[in-house]
């Protein structure tokens, strides 16, 4: 693995990236080299370290090389700005693009959110998102928690996280415990190095969903958008995540949306190569893509609607399959 920094295009600021190779490749071959390759987009309150198993698998099964980079706020990148916005990470994003010479987009949550704003003006080959987290018509108001910034602003980051939990429900039937309960859930996860990384991100968090919410949209202000896009969503994930992907993809031609069965909001940073396989089969040209009967939830009932879609389980197809040996 490879790590570089990318400047920003604003002049203020850097991103630290991480690329991943196949394999084989030529060597002396530059960070990002020319050519095809895959920018993946992290949600909110990670860094890119949690992602880079995914990106291996993508990047063995496509042989190409797959860029991670820390968006702004957290590791070596540099902190968001005074004025940060969708705009911020729409331009960074660009940026990467550019000095990678990557062509395609895979994205997650918040990362859905940067990767689509992006896609109606950045040029893109295909792209892939996954529960991304997109405001239509004001339906991600009722999650916004005043009490989320309030609580950062005074330090309480214990209760700022159990606000966050129970606004997205992202955290499955946790999210659905008492605030007190989730106060000490904090408490005791902040003994962990992810936890004690998640409540250090929990600012950039307050930051990235007003930038959601400043960004909120009509379907129509997403009918620019040109690239091929699988928009996939957890059969275990917060429903409200596939009725967004659903409802743009009946809008928009380029976009098609799938309900990935047994999988978690967090999908992309757990274990298994369902979610690679799917992501890979689209990026190399397939369709692998179907919607749900109109009408049903998403959920676990869409979740077996989806289990006859092709490419989500069972073993890697042949002509996708490559040396198993860590780049």
């Amino acid at each position: 693995m490879e790590t570089w920094t990318v400047g920003t295009d604003d002049g203020e600021g850097h991103l630290e990236l991480h690329t991943i190779r196949p394999a084989v490749h030529e060597p002396g071959q530059r960070p990002g080299g020319t050519g095809s390759g895959v920018v993946v987009v992290h949600g909110t309150l990670v860094t890119d370290a949690l992602y880079l198993p995914f990106a291996r698998k993508i990047s063995r099964l496509l042989g190409q090389p797959v860029h991670c980079y820390n968006r702004r706020g957290r590791a070596g990148s540099s902190p968001q700005p005074a004025d940060y916005s969708a705009a911020t990470e729409v331009a960074d994003l660009a940026a990467v693009l550019r000095e990678t010479g990557a062509s395609d987009v895979v994205a997650h949550s918040y990362g859905g959110f940067v990767a689509l704003q992006a896609a109606r003006d950045v040029p893109i080959r295909r792209m892939v998102t996954y529960d991304a987290a997109v405001s239509l018509s004001g339906n991600l108001s009722q999650r916004w928690r005043p009490e989320l910034e309030r609580s950062v602003a005074a330090g309480k980051l214990d209760e700022a996280w159990a606000h966050l939990v129970q606004g997205l429900e992202t955290a499955g039937p946790v999210s659905r415990l008492p605030l007190g309960a989730l106060r000490m859930l904090s408490i005791l996860s902040a003994r962990t190095r992810l936890g004690a990384e998640m409540r250090e991100l929990l600012p950039t968090a307050v930051a990235e969903m007003r930038a959601v919410l400043d960004a909120d949209a009509e379907l129509t202000d997403f009918a620019a958008i040109t690239t091929p896009t699988l928009m996939l969503s957890g059969g275990w994930s917060p429903a409200y995540f596939g009725e967004t992907g659903r409802q743009l993809a009946d809008a928009v031609p380029a976009l098609n949306f799938a309900v990935v069965p047994g999988q978690l909001h967090e999908g992309p940073i757990r274990p298994g190569s369902r979610l690679a396989v799917r992501t890979a089969r689209f990026l190399l040209g397939g369709p692998d893509a179907a919607s749900p009967a109109p009408g049903h939830g998403v959920g676990l009932a869409a979740g077996g609607a989806a289990r006859s879609l092709p490419g989500i389980a069972g073993r890697v197809p042949g002509r996708l399959r490559r040396p198993a040996s860590r780049p």
